[in-house]
């Protein structure tokens, strides 16, 4: 017959856990030697933890204006054509263009003509270059008649790579002066919009968005400026999920993520197994956020908190849902008091089934 003592025998014993005790992490707070604080979250630590991760452009991208369709650029290819009203022209005879095929625009902007001589081409329009030209040829030739075409070159594009459909080097063009545009133009983004992350890089200056964010603010559709590099990748960010609750690592499904949105992205809490009472979620803190969330001043290195949430109380939710989780979190659901004593009872129970089983055999032979 089993008694107290072989109740009290089995519950000293290492019983199968998903993890430490509600009174076993709170004893941590007792440590000398790297101690950790126990914080029940209300709605001031909720706020005072809640640190964004801001991204923005800077006002310098923001400020700049579209390109102009037709502007050339140091790298643009020209063609150009002369028409001279003479017989005997510098260039050819009349009513026959002179065609110059695959007018390289120098890397200071200029380019070369015969009987022209070399001219500044770039931040003109094919027009104003055009007549820079008729005024050189004056010169030479009587009444010339000049048409400048552009054709987009090295000088007007940008690199575009990541999770896009199409990576490669775009052309500034009429339909794609704009951020949004280029992004479509290169087939869009890969990966779950919510989750895309667009960087910008611009000479020696950078700044990032989330997509949504583009399409949520006009101003965030920057003009794009030649040499531009566009980044378009997957939100990296993860929480770890353990306990009483599913257990994975768990990507961020969007850029801000709730405590109890990540409950509901690993499954809920086991309803046979978890305690509502004892929710964490364990994070080291900056010393600045560590003495705002404590209430103190003291504090001058990263600290391990582990924040508890009470789902039971009659805001338990809605601080759940204020409260914001951060990369590297762990979120730690503890199992229910009964949970462990459901456990002894089974071990009993089949220690008892056991017992009995072995003298029916003894009894038998």
């Amino acid at each position: 017959m089993l008694g107290l003592g072989s109740v009290l025998s089995v519950s000293a014993c290492g019983l199968p856990r998903s993890g430490p005790k509600i009174s076993e992490i709170r004893a941590g707070t007792r440590l000398k030697q790297n101690p950790s604080f126990v914080v029940p979250v209300d709605e001031r630590v909720a706020r005072a933890a809640t640190l964004d991760v801001a991204y923005a452009f800077p006002n310098a991208f923001l400020k700049v204006g579209k390109m102009g369709s037709d502007t050339i650029n140091p790298g643009d290819t020209l063609v150009i054509q002369v028409w001279e009203n003479v017989d005997q022209g510098v260039m050819g005879s009349r009513g026959a263009p002179t065609t110059l095929q695959n007018t390289q625009v120098d890397g200071e902007g200029y380019i070369y003509l015969p009987y022209a001589g070399r001219m500044k081409a770039a931040d003109n329009t094919p027009d104003q270059l055009r007549a820079l030209i008729t005024d050189k040829l004056s010169a030479q030739t009587p009444n010339p008649q000049v048409q400048v075409d552009r054709t987009a070159g090295d000088g007007a594009t940008i690199s575009i790579m990541g999770e896009i459909g199409g990576q490669g080097v775009y052309a500034i063009e009429r339909p794609t002066r704009t951020l949004a545009a280029m992004i479509a133009r290169a087939g869009g983004v890969s990966v779950t919009p919510e989750i895309a992350r667009i960087t910008l890089t611009r000479g020696k200056q950078s700044g990032s968005i989330w997509l949504k964010d583009l399409y949520d603010n006009p101003a965030n559709d920057i003009a794009l400026r030649p040499g531009d590099v566009i980044l378009l990748e997957k939100d990296t960010r993860t929480f770890t999920a353990l306990g009483a609750t599913g257990q994975a690592q768990v990507p961020f499904p969007k850029p801000r993520l709730s405590a109890l949105e990540a409950l509901a992205v690993v499954g809920g809490l086991q309803t046979s197994l978890a305690d509502p009472k004892g929710v964490f979620v364990f994070r080291e803190e900056t010393a600045a956020i560590s003495n705002a969330v404590l209430g103190r001043t003291d504090l001058t290195a990263p600290q391990q908190l582990a924040y508890v949430l009470d789902l039971t109380r009659p805001n338990g939710m809605f601080i759940a849902r204020s409260f914001q989780m951060r990369d590297g979190d762990t979120i730690y659901v503890t199992e229910a008091p009964y949970v462990q004593w459901t456990k002894i009872l089974a071990v009993l129970t089949g220690s008892a089934t056991s017992a009995n089983s072995l003298s029916s055999i003894a009894s038998g032979a």
